[in-house]
């Protein structure tokens, strides 16, 4: 199991440079958890795409489908004061911090490629990147 935060999620369901990484770790590990905060940040970065034009409504629907499926089962509430104990040791976001915390209570990785979450847990987070290039067991 992983904790993946929304950007991996986004990697893998909307086609750019960094999907064949996020295949890739899915193939590696296929248990994916994440906070529910994932579902807005996911319908947020998904309505971006529609408004920009470069994706449709129905491929947005389905991507949502594809991610619901991929968490069913593995999706958390994080406690509040396990949140804010990583916001005052960093400078990341409530957000970011939401997926650092679940990550260290399941005591297993934080995949993703937020620069400043890799620097400022680089004992929890690990980049995609890297995570990708591991060989599935």
């Amino acid at each position: 199991m992983i904790v993946v935060d929304t950007n991996v999620l986004a990697y893998l369901w909307i086609p750019g440079e960094m999907t064949h990484h996020a295949e890739k770790a899915l193939r590696i590990d296929p248990v994916w958890a994440a906070p529910f905060l994932w579902r807005s940040e996911f319908r947020s970065v998904l309505t971006g795409c529609i408004r920009r034009g470069h994706m449709t409504m129905e491929t947005a629907l389905k991507a949502i489908e594809g991610a619901e499926s991929l968490l069913k089962g593995q999706e958390y509430t994080v406690p509040a004061d396990k949140v804010m104990k990583r916001v005052a040791q960093s400078a990341c976001s409530a957000y970011d911090c939401e997926f650092v915390a679940l990550a260290d209570d399941l005591g297993v990785p934080l995949v993703t490629a937020d620069d400043l979450v890799l620097r400022e847990f680089p004992s929890i987070a690990i980049a995609l990147r890297d995570f990708a290039g591991r060989r599935a067991s």
